[in-house]
C-alpha cells in the first residue's frame, strides 16, 4: 500500500495558475486518506511564479517550493523535486491545471493493484492530438509498453526514478525506460483540460522533430547499447561480406574478361577497411557497455 505520496509540480512561467492549482491540490488532500507532500519546482521563471508559491506556503504546509536560477528544462525540475521528496510514490503533474488533481487517486489506486508506474490516458480535445497518436504509436512499437499515453499526468513507485537514468527532455520516456528496467506499467483514463491560463511551453513544429530523434536516442540507448556488438558487428560483418564480393567480381573481370574496372578495387578496400573498423568500434562499446554495468551495481549498493 502507497502511505505518502509526493506530488512534483515543475513550473515554468506559471504565476497566474498556481494559486488554483493548490486549492484543487488542497481538495485532494483534505478528502483523502493518504499523506501529501506537494513539491512546486520553479524552473528559472521570468514572472513572479516562485513569489507567488513561497506566499502559498503559509496556506499550505504540506507545500515545498524549489526554484532553479535558469531554466534547465522539465526533466531538472521534475530530478530537483525527486531529491527533495519523501514519499514513497511520486506523482508528476503539470501546473497548467490541465489535468485535474481530484483524480489523483484513479492513478494511486491502479497502483496498488500491483503496477510500479500508472500513466493517465488523456480523454479530450487537444491540438497535437494527431502527432500525439502518431508518437505513442510508435513508443509501442519501439518499447513494447503496454499504455496509450507516455507524456501524461503520471505516478510512479520510488523506485522506478530511482533506477532509471533521465537525461534532459527525457520525462516524456519515463515509462519505457521503466519497462526496460523490469517495472510494470499501467494506464487510466483521465480527463483532459484546456489549459486554464497563460501559453503553453512545449509548442512548434520544432519540438516535433526533437521528439523524434530523442524516440530514437532512447530505443537506442536501451537496445543497442546494451549489446552493442550486435549493431556495429553486424553492419561490420556485412560491410566485410559486400566488399569480399565486390572484389571477387572484380578478380573476375580482370582475369576472365580482361576488363578489370579500379573504381571496384577502391570500393572492394573501402567496405573491407570499413568493416574491420565497425567491428572494432563493437568491441570497444561492449567494454564501454560492461563498465557502465558496473557502475549501475556500484551505484546501487551505496544507495542502500
Amino acid at each position: 500500500m502507497v502511505q505518502k505520496i509526493s506530488i512534483i509540480i515543475p513550473a515554468y512561467n506559471e504565476e497566474t495558475n498556481i494559486e488554483p492549482l493548490m486549492e484543487k491540490v488542497n481538495e485532494l488532500v483534505k478528502t483523502s486518506d493518504k499523506d501529501y507532500e506537494v513539491i512546486i519546482v520553479d524552473d528559472g521563471s521570468k514572472d513572479d511564479t516562485y513569489k507567488v508559491a513561497n506566499k502559498l506556503k503559509r496556506k499550505y504546509k504540506y507545500l515545498k517550493v524549489l526554484k532553479h536560477n535558469v531554466n534547465l528544462g522539465k526533466t531538472d525540475a521534475i530530478l530537483t523535486g525527486f531529491k527533495n521528496s519523501t514519499g514513497d510514490a511520486i506523482c508528476i503533474l503539470d501546473a497548467d491545471l490541465q489535468y485535474d488533481p481530484l483524480e489523483i487517486p484513479l492513478l494511486i489506486n491502479k497502483l496498488e493493484e500491483g503496477y510500479d508506474i500508472v500513466t493517465g490516458w488523456k480523454k479530450g480535445k487537444y491540438e497535437k492530438k494527431f502527432v500525439s497518436n502518431v508518437y505513442n504509436f510508435l513508443s509501442r512499437l519501439l518499447f513494447r509498453i503496454h499504455i496509450h499515453d507516455q507524456n501524461s499526468i503520471k505516478i510512479m513507485r520510488r523506485e522506478v526514478l530511482e533506477e532509471i537514468n533521465l537525461r534532459k527532455e527525457w520525462h516524456r520516456y519515463i515509462v519505457a525506460l521503466a519497462v526496460e528496467k523490469g517495472f510494470k506499467d499501467g494506464e487510466v483514463k483521465v480527463t483532459l483540460y484546456p489549459r486554464y491560463s497563460g501559453k503553453p511551453k512545449y509548442s512548434g513544429k520544432g519540438r516535433i522533430f526533437i521528439g523524434f530523434l530523442d524516440l530514437l536516442s532512447v530505443k537506442f540507448q536501451i537496445s543497442f547499447m546494451k549489446k552493442p556488438l550486435l549493431l556495429f558487428g553486424n553492419t561490420g560483418i556485412a560491410c566485410i561480406v559486400i566488399g569480399f564480393i565486390v572484389g571477387l567480381y572484380d578478380v573476375i573481370l580482370r582475369f576472365a574478361f580482361h576488363k578489370g574496372w579500379r573504381p571496384l578495387l577502391y570500393l572492394t578496400m573501402l567496405l573491407i577497411i570499413s568493416g574491420l573498423l565497425l567491428f572494432s568500434i563493437g568491441f570497444l562499446a561492449e567494454i564501454i557497455s560492461r563498465i557502465e554495468e558496473r557502475i549501475e551495481r556500484i551505484e546501487k549498493e551505496l544507495r542502500k
